[in-house]
């Protein structure tokens, strides 16, 4: 019998669906999926076991192995569903801010923060990609590559736009990303902070290091949406 690939085990979002980067629906993952999530969360990829993840499940070994290769495959499948989640919605900020830089970067930081928070969980396995082989790695890599190119490729708009005085944009860019990125080993949903709290508080500080002081506000339609609190 034909092994299912563990990709096609997740429900994608499509692209119609995808308007406001600022709603999180709750994922729909596959019951092993599910399992396993809250097994790499609670004890890192190391930690958990492929027989972990059937007990969690109610399966057998074997039949886990039906929809995934092996642990790795259950690992780089959730990996993927969470760089595809942030990138999209990284892009979908960025599109909603037209051509002002300030307010393209001051959305897509926001719309990093607000995965960071939301969808804790997945945001965790981040540090844990080096356990990936090579070409699952780099697979990975390449579409978190896209975020940081898109945020580098902001940040020198702003700076031929004259708003933003960085020197160094790629690696301004990747400070800040790298900034929003280590929520995901901190954060607890029940703590004092919302999450669109914390993304106006990193939005505040990653314009301050591109050298803006006053979070810029859109105008027209775009200002009568929902915003991050100050």
């Amino acid at each position: 019998m034909a092994r299912r690939n563990g990709a096609a085990a997740v429900k994608h979002t499509e692209p119609a669906q995808r308007a406001d980067w600022r709603h999180f629906e709750p994922l729909e993952l596959t019951p092993i999926l599910a399992a396993a999530l809250e097994a790499f969360y609670e004890h890192g990829f190391h930690g958990t076991t492929v027989r972990d993840i059937a007990r969690r499940v109610g399966q057998t070994v074997p039949s886990l192995y039906y929809h995934h290769e092996n642990k790795e495959g259950v690992f780089a499948t959730l990996l993927e569903m969470g760089t595809g989640d942030v990138a999209w919605r990284a892009e979908a900020a960025a599109a909603e801010a037209g051509e002002r830089a300030d307010l393209r970067f001051a959305y897509v930081v926001e719309a990093v923060v607000l995965y960071m928070t939301h969808r804790v969980r997945l945001a965790a396995l981040d540090p844990e990609l080096r356990h990936l082989s090579p070409p699952k790695r780099k697979r990975y890599a390449a579409r978190r590559k896209e975020v940081e190119n898109l945020m580098a490729g902001i940040v020198e708009d702003g700076v031929r736009q004259g708003v933003f005085t960085a020197e160094l944009p790629a690696e301004t860019a990747r400070a800040v990303l790298g900034m929003c990125q280590s929520i995901g080993r901190w954060y607890q949903p029940s703590g004092p902070l919302a999450p669109e709290e914390l993304a106006g508080r990193y939005v505040d500080i990653a314009l301050m290091a591109v050298g803006v002081r006053k979070r810029p506000q859109p105008k027209g339609p775009q200002g009568r949406r929902a915003r991050v609190r100050a």
